[in-house]
């Protein structure tokens, strides 16, 4: 796959509603997941391929630089810039889409694509219905509501982004 086929799996944001409608026009289950994916590893490449393994498209709501800004992941983060990020989860064979959001929480993101399958880690509950819960699943309203399903994708042991940066 040549470098402009992983650009085209980069969605602006006025794409990616009716890209998605058009897949699901095709009867084409898509699941979302989101996260920063700041310094990616095994941890990350396994939980994509088991989220991808749920549904027909994988598509990604990246945080942007800012957004991880406002999380306060660290003072040094992001470590990679948004579109290398962007770029290096394009290059995944089986990830399908990736869109960049600037919110904290991808809620409107997920209110503008309505995924079949919302995918979160094992630190999340799909079935916590209070959204001030700290394993509340941002969206599982809106998916639920439209007749799709939330799950959760265990961790993989010793891989993070904190411990990479910790080894480092």
């Amino acid at each position: 796959m040549s470098s402009s086929n992983f650009e085209k799996k980069i969605f602006s944001r006025k794409e990616i509603a009716q890209q998605c409608k058009n897949w699901q026009k095709n009867e084409s289950r898509i699941c979302f997941t989101n996260g920063c994916f700041d310094v990616l590893h095994v941890g990350h490449v396994k939980y994509l391929s088991e989220a991808k393994a749920l549904g027909d498209l994988l598509v990604i709501g990246l945080n942007s630089d800012s957004s991880i800004k406002k999380l306060n992941k660290g003072p040094n983060r992001p470590i990679n810039a948004e579109n290398d990020r962007a770029y290096l989860l394009a290059a995944l064979e089986f990830v399908d889409c990736i869109i960049i959001f600037n919110e904290e929480t991808p809620e409107t993101l997920i209110n503008e694509i309505t995924p079949n399958i919302l995918v979160k880690g094992g630190d999340y509950d799909p079935n916590e219905a209070e959204k001030s819960h700290p394993k509340y699943i941002v969206g599982r309203d809106v998916v639920l509501k439209n007749g799709g399903v939330v799950k959760t994708i265990d961790f993989v042991d010793g891989f993070s982004t904190t411990e990479t940066l910790n080894k480092m």
